[in-house]
């Protein structure tokens, strides 16, 4: 056994932060990791620790014209060809994959080569380019208990490990739930890595249906895309408030550390994050998502009484005002819905998963000896 192993992550760093966080754990163990990715991928991985980074060529097809889909299919192909020319100079001891089309080619590639692999669904829901090779890996591994769309033939193979969280994550989570003797409620507006328009329509306009007294208690801070941040900012400043808005944070686990209310799209990161850290949110899924896997998230962490899930269309700045109403109120549920939001955190994901990167590639050796 050669004692390394090829992360396959790309496309968003919704991804790619679970790749970085068993990287990390695998380190610890000993383990040689190196990255294949794509180029969209490249400004979330420049610090990822691995000893090399390739890029491999994908694309998605879904969506668009059938010439668009051809040329899609061309370029994995395209992809796949190089992946497998890498693994077999390289010859890793196990390729896990994190989901997205950017994992086809090197998990396909390490499949037909016969190297051990192991997919990652971060949602409660396993998405297309998973359900593609769920079939052909070793392993499949899951952010949720109640893994959604995988065969009844295929459930043998699943191992519930959790989300993998990066280390700001677990030191954001030994911060204590923030002090609510001030009367002051600090807000946290995220619309994950992509932004989120909606977020930028709604909670300025929500707040200013707020009565003055209300509105100075609040400590807001909120991303918005960066066409949307000027207006954003002006909202605010015409109310008096002295909110903190950017296109993105880099310290977001901190963020959320620091907040008592978080209102957020439903991407498994977030939700994820949501709970390890323990903090109270308002999740609206996005709706255009084919698979719905924002919902299957978001109904995850509602269930257990640490989050309530509101649907986009019906996310109007009159139910917002009223929620956080309610939550300067009553700070006390607040509190409450952190606790079950900790309760239902996975912190040693990354290590689970380790784990089950070594049992697979044990087994490997097993056989070949």
């Amino acid at each position: 056994m050669s004692g390394t192993v090829l992360l396959a992550a790309g496309g968003t760093g919704g991804h790619l932060f679970p790749a970085e966080a068993l990287a990390i754990a695998l380190a610890q163990r000993g383990v040689q990791v190196e990255l294949a990715t794509d180029d969209r991928a490249l400004r979330y991985g420049g610090a990822f620790p691995a000893s090399a980074v390739h890029t491999i060529a994908s694309a998605t097809p879904r969506g668009g014209s059938v010439l668009g889909k051809v040329m899609a299919a061309f370029t994995l192909a395209q992809g796949t060809l190089s992946a497998w020319m890498l693994l077999r100079a390289r010859r890793p001891s196990c390729v896990i994959g994190f989901g997205g089309y950017p994992t086809v080619p090197p998990v396909l590639a390490a499949s037909l080569l016969g190297i051990p692999t192991i997919i990652h669904d971060q949602n409660a829901v396993l998405g297309k380019a998973n359900r593609f090779l769920s079939g052909r890996v070793s392993a499949i591994a899951c952010g949720f208990p109640n893994l959604g769309g995988v065969s009844q033939a295929l459930r043998a193979r699943v191992n519930v490990t959790g989300n993998p969280v990066r280390p700001a994550v677990i030191d954001a989570a030994t911060t204590p739930f923030p002090d609510t003797a001030d009367g002051r409620l600090r807000l946290l507006v995220t619309g994950g890595s992509q932004g989120a328009k909606v977020m930028s329509d709604i909670v300025p306009a929500a707040i200013e249906l707020l009565s003055p007294t209300l509105r100075a208690r609040l400590v807001i801070v909120q991303q918005a895309r960066g066409e949307d941040e000027e207006r954003v900012r002006a909202a605010y400043q015409s109310m008096s408030l002295a909110a903190e808005v950017a296109p993105f944070f880099k310290d977001l686990p901190n963020r959320i550390a620091q907040a008592h209310l978080v209102i957020a799209r439903s991407g498994a990161s977030t939700v994820s994050e949501l709970a390890v850290i323990g903090r109270p949110s308002i999740l609206v899924p996005f709706p255009f998502a084919l698979d719905q896997d924002q919902a299957a998230n978001a109904r995850e962490l509602a269930q257990t009484g640490a989050a309530q899930i509101i649907k986009q269309d019906q996310f109007s700045p009159e139910w917002l005002a009223a929620r956080l109403e309610a939550a300067m109120n009553e700070p006390e549920s607040l509190r409450a819905q952190a606790a079950a939001a900790k309760a239902a955190g996975v912190p040693d994901a990354a290590d689970r998963l380790a784990d089950l990167v070594m049992s697979v590639m044990a087994r490997a050796t097993e056989k070949s000896s």
